[in-house]
């Protein structure tokens, strides 16, 4: 009788990526094993091995699990060589941070901003048109496709050409994180203003696109909106129903829920880049996600499924015609709010100095002694209360009584 060879296991970091690749939660993975969740973080931290049927039932789910990560990473690969292929040459990263260009693929993993969805959908961001200030033919053919610096290209060419990118689905982004057309432009010139002003620090980023997004969402997402008269009273609703329907589910979800559902079914980011991008653990990533998706699932059932989530949440995104501003615009008023916020530090600056000088040339120049404090006097005698007179007192009234009788009672005046 031959023993049966033990079902092959995956390294203990390749389980857990396994898991939350799927979106499945420690307690979840372990009720289809058929053990406790203690058992299945075991596993997964290699301080044990599962053993028998437990072992058996384990490899089969991370094989079931490892078959659609695979085809993932396969769609993944070809999106990022086609990426390369359309890619304009003037996008380029260079060497010097100054005219450093950016490059329209995939971030080196470890990196803290996620890829963008390989499917095309109302988020993906297209590379824009050649134009004279970056003509795609500059650069010969042979080097179009390797990654080296861009030859004359300015920082103000540069961030035109990422505005050309980017701002289109990030516009459609915030619409469906805020609901508000005019809040969702208003997010993607910020974002992009505030690039404008730490261009250096963008431009060296791996992912100047997931830079850019994360501002984006960030401001669109503050709470301090509520309190701006433009955006108390809410806006036309959708004319389409099933629209409308969708968009009231996604802004009854808190924003971390609605931000994580958005950036992993939306855009197509994956759980870690998710968790990353939110500022949360990975657990924590996947418990929003869930509940987000169960309850959209739970007020529109037909949207159980991600992938018609996906599509859906894409063409609710591509319903509105929503027009980001042009970039020489959005420069200069990145620059008008530098110049006032620099006024603004000058005067304030200027004002502390007048206070100071004020103060010192009206400061006294000589000691003076504090007044002393007071002291008590002597010998007054203290206030009595009304009450009946004494013998000298009544001998001094009757004596004043008595010399009133010999004069005038009443003066009169007398002509002249």
């Amino acid at each position: 009788m031959t023993r049966r060879s033990a079902a092959p296991l995956p390294p203990p970091g390749e389980r857990r990526r396994l898991r939350e690749a799927g979106s499945l939660t420690p307690a979840q993975l372990a009720a289809r094993v058929g053990v406790s969740a203690g058992a299945v973080r075991a596993w997964e931290s290699g301080r044990a091995t599962p053993r028998g049927r437990s072992r058996e039932a384990y490899a089969k789910l991370l094989a079931a699990l490892a078959e659609p990560a695979a085809k993932a990473g396969a769609r993944e690969s070809a999106a990022k060589a086609g990426a390369r292929e359309s890619a304009p040459a003037g996008l380029r990263e260079g060497p010097d941070p100054a005219v450093v260009a950016v490059r329209l693929k995939e971030p080196v993993p470890g990196t803290r901003h996620g890829p963008v969805a390989p499917e095309p959908s109302a988020f993906t961001q297209t590379p824009p048109p050649s134009s004279p200030s970056t003509p795609a033919a500059a650069v010969p053919p042979e080097e179009q496709d390797s990654p080296g610096p861009a030859s004359g290209l300015t920082p103000a060419q540069a961030f035109d050409a990422l505005y050309a990118f980017c701002a289109p689905a990030l516009v459609r982004q915030t619409y469906l994180l805020t609901g508000r057309r005019d809040l969702a432009r208003e997010s993607v010139e910020q974002a992009f203003q505030r690039a404008w002003e730490r261009w250096p620090e963008v431009a060296r980023d791996p992912d100047p696109a997931g830079w850019v997004r994360a501002a984006a969402h960030e401001w669109a997402l503050s709470p301090w909106h509520r309190y701006r008269p433009r955006y108390r009273h809410p806006e036309p609703p959708l004319s389409d129903p099933s629209d409308r329907a969708l968009l009231e589910v996604l802004l009854h979800l808190p924003p971390p829920y609605r931000r994580t559902l958005l950036l992993h079914d939306g855009i197509g980011l994956g759980l870690p880049d998710t968790a990353a991008e939110t500022e949360a653990s990975t657990p924590a990533t996947a418990g929003r996600l869930l509940y987000a998706r169960e309850t959209v699932a739970t007020r529109l059932p037909d949207l159980s499924d991600p992938r018609v989530l996906h599509r859906r949440l894409a063409e609710l995104a591509s319903t509105e015609r929503l027009r980001a501003a042009e970039p020489p615009a959005v420069r200069d008023g990145s620059e008008r709010r530098a110049r006032s916020w620099t006024r603004a530090a000058i005067a304030f600056t200027a004002a502390l100095i007048g206070a100071t000088t004020l103060a010192l040339c009206t400061a006294p120049t000589g000691y003076e002694p504090p007044v002393p404090p007071g002291e008590t006097v002597r010998g007054v005698p203290p206030r009595v209360a009304p009450g009946p007179l004494s013998e000298d007192q009544r001998e001094l009234r009757s004596k004043l009584r008595e010399e009133l009788l010999h004069g005038p009672e009443r003066l009169a005046p007398q002509p002249r």
